[in-house]
């Protein structure tokens, strides 16, 4: 009964291996038919990289823009509060 047990797991396990490896080819080979010039991969993966990086700088300064002006609205309302905000747009100001 163990032999069997053994045997039944042993073929699953052949299985996904067949499996995964036959996915893992048909992988490569779609990507080796779309780029078939490893220098053109690295130019596309860099200007990508360059793109992103910019991307990602623009972002957060626009959302950390937004965040102060939206803090800088509530300054009336929470009086504790004001004297931190005012503290962060007059440094804001000054390095202008």
């Amino acid at each position: 009964m163990a032999e069997k047990k053994n045997k039944n797991t042993l073929v699953k396990k052949i299985k996904k291996d067949n499996e995964t490896g036959a996915r893992r080819d048909l992988l490569e080979d779609l990507f080796y038919d779309f780029n078939k010039n490893r220098v053109n991969i690295y130019k596309i993966n860099f200007v990508r990289g360059l793109f992103f990086g910019l991307g990602s700088v623009l972002g957060g300064t626009i959302l950390v823009a937004l965040l102060l002006w939206i803090l800088n609205l509530f300054t009336g309302w929470f009086p504790a509060l004001s004297d931190f905000i005012s503290g962060i747009t007059h440094t804001v100001q000054r390095t202008r």
